[in-house]
């Protein structure tokens, strides 16, 4: 099996294009095995997500499966060796428990729900065009 990292995101939320472009930047330092993909325009398919399951929290592909929210970046974490004591602390039980509780009832929603309502503004700018 391939060691490539894939990361779906959201490039169209201010938040987590700047979290992602870090990342990114670090592993073409590198030359890491991690590839980004954006989820307006990846094949969401190969995912098998929907592009609003996808919008919701961070995905992360590693040997054929699928890792989701805080697991998803222990995944990305762990393949990055400036950020492996990271992924080392919040993987003890209470560290990721902590994490999974803010990302999963603070973060990822309201970054879902300022997505939802830049897609809200966008339609309607598109459809005021018309």
């Amino acid at each position: 099996m391939s060691n490539e990292i894939r990361v779906l995101y959201n490039a169209r939320c201010p938040v987590c294009r700047a979290e992602i472009n870090h990342y990114a930047a670090h592993t073409r330092a590198r030359n890491l095995p991690i590839r980004f993909d954006d989820l307006n325009s990846a094949d969401l398919a190969h995912w098998g997500i929907s592009a609003d399951q996808a919008a919701r929290r961070l995905h992360v592909l590693k040997d054929g499966q699928i890792y989701s929210g805080i697991n998803g970046f222990l995944v990305l974490w762990q393949g990055m060796p400036r950020w492996r004591a990271l992924a080392t602390l919040v993987a003890l039980p209470g560290g990721r428990a902590v994490a999974t509780a803010v990302y999963d009832r603070a973060l990822a929603p309201a970054l879902y729900r300022r997505h939802l309502a830049r897609t809200a503004r966008a339609r309607g700018a598109s459809a005021a065009r018309r």
